[in-house]
């Protein structure tokens, strides 16, 4: 039998989940659960690990599937997966940080930190929000491979280079099954000041990444592999779902890594030719949906994985997805900045944004 397109999958179960809004909040997310592994279904996701967060508390998670299919192994909540692009949201918050400390400043030409860099005339500011100035103001396109010189910019507050850097920053937020990349490895302590024990967690970390999936038009997996080999500002970082939920429940406690009114510049996206504002901040696509303020960021390397954060500031709820293939963000059109064009982000927010 022909399986339903999965938009309209994603609008039958919008509806259905939006009737039980008035109902228990544990009915409520059993019905999200079950619908969430529906589309995990049509989307050929051979493994998903997800969660919802709160203002202060988990309020729900997830994991379906199989982040081995060979070997049968279940996803868990700690699976490891590629975060891809979703990276910048956490990469983008330490240069805040560092922004807001006096280290740098967001304005700094790329030149003073990557003189040849094809970029070099632009800003940290325009690499971090994917904007180009014009003649007629700034204009967005996004593109992740433009942040590399933001790896550079950042080393600069840090002790050692980049990727400590983000070791430090994951670390004081308790986010120890992350990964600032797979060849981290490689490295023999105390080579950028990493210690003997932190290499040794990375490793076990990494025995228990995810298998990367290509899925053809019949949902058939076949095992692929990983293009991102090391740590930039817009790839290889990998984490857990539970790591997310911290990184999440860290921004809205506002203290670290980001201050309140740092957060508040880190999701106030800049203004194009016309005054309105573009569809990216600093490491966040920000947009409006039915009145409310919708934070978000994806990521996805082909016939691999696939990741989603999607935040409602003023609810304080959070979805996190992870995927051990591209089907979070594949055939979708996410990079031109409308979440809703995703069936994932529709039933999240069919219940938390009515």
């Amino acid at each position: 039998m022909r399986r339903p397109p999965l938009l309209l999958l994603a609008m039958a179960l919008s509806l259905s989940v939006g009737a039980l809004v008035h109902a228990a909040d544990d009915l409520v997310l059993s019905r999200f659960s079950d619908y969430l592994e529906s589309l995990r279904t049509q989307a050929g996701i051979p493994g998903l690990a997800a969660a919802i967060v709160g203002p202060a508390n988990v309020n729900w998670e997830g994991a379906f599937g199989h982040q081995d299919v060979e070997r049968n192994i279940a996803t868990r909540l700690d699976t490891p997966f590629q975060l891809d692009g979703t990276a910048q949201a956490i990469v983008a918050s330490l240069a805040v940080r560092c922004a807001s400390d006096g280290w740098l400043a967001i304005d700094d030409p790329v030149s003073k930190f990557a003189p040849s860099s094809p970029d070099a005339a632009a800003t940290i500011r325009q690499l971090l929000t994917h904007t180009t100035a014009g003649v007629n103001g700034l204009t967005f396109s996004y593109r992740p491979e433009r942040l590399a010189p933001v790896a550079a910019a950042v080393a600069g507050c840090t002790d050692s280079t980049f990727r400590w850097g983000m070791s430090a920053l994951l670390e004081r937020m308790a986010m120890m099954e992350s990964v600032p990349g797979s060849d981290v490895v490689r490295l023999t302590a105390p080579a950028e000041a990493f210690t003997a024990s932190a290499l040794q967690r990375y490793s076990d970390v990494l025995r228990r990444l995810a298998t990367p999936y290509a899925v053809d038009a019949r949902g058939r997996a076949t095992p692929s592999s990983y293009v991102a080999s090391t740590l930039t500002p817009a790839s290889g970082l990998i984490s857990t779902v539970i790591d997310l939920e911290k990184f999440d429940l860290a921004l809205k406690k506002g203290s670290y890594p980001l201050r309140p009114d740092a957060l508040a510049f880190a999701w106030t996206p800049p203004t194009g030719a016309n005054g309105q504002p573009l569809p990216h901040a600093y490491g966040w696509f920000v947009q409006a949906y039915n009145g409310e303020r919708i934070v978000w960021q994806f990521g996805v390397s082909d016939n691999a994985s696939s990741s989603m954060i999607i935040t409602v500031p003023r609810r304080g709820v959070t979805l996190i997805l992870l995927a051990n293939s591209q089907g979070l963000a594949r055939p979708f059109a996410l990079s031109a900045g409308d979440v809703t064009v995703s069936p994932f982000a529709r039933l999240f927010l069919s219940i938390f944004v009515r």
